[in-house]
């Protein structure tokens, strides 16, 4: 049956660039000290610091028992400071320290570095571009449901 085939899946191409575009990552993240899952989550810490682990569960889709040893390792590294609520201690909230912070500025070259090496692939902007808005959609949808 062809819709077995390899080559017919949606899951596939989208599995294996999401590997590849992590490894591209990996050399641009690797001087700033920090891996793939830590560059999402300080990407939500610089939007907005101080954030209940809860609300970085949900926008990085990510359960909460895979996010505490990543921010354990980050807290251990000097990136985040984690703290219980006063008000109800089943909550934490997630900050920045001085030095997670300093890393924004060496991290503003990431998505540029990124998106020179996709076109050095032969993909353009605007391809990079309509390929972001389907998976936008896709993932608005998905959440949704």
């Amino acid at each position: 049956m062809d819709q077995l085939k390899l080559n017919q899946q949606l899951c596939f191409p989208l599995y294996a660039t999401s590997r590849f575009v992590t490894q591209l990552y990996r050399p641009l993240l690797d001087k700033l000290g920090v891996t793939y899952p830590q560059y999402l989550v300080l990407l939500v810490l610089w939007e907005n610091d101080e954030v209940p682990i809860k609300e970085i569960s949900e926008k990085l889709f990510l359960e909460t028992n895979t996010l505490t040893p990543l921010l354990k390792r980050m807290q251990g590294n000097g990136l985040i400071v984690r703290t219980r609520s006063k008000k109800d201690e089943r909550i934490v909230t997630i900050s920045l320290t001085q030095e997670g912070k300093l890393l924004k500025e060496e991290a503003e070259q990431v998505p540029v570095q990124l998106l020179e090496k996709l076109e050095s692939l032969s993909i353009s902007k605007e391809d990079i571009h309509q390929m972001k808005i389907i998976l936008d959609k896709m993932l608005q949808a998905i959440n949704e449901e």
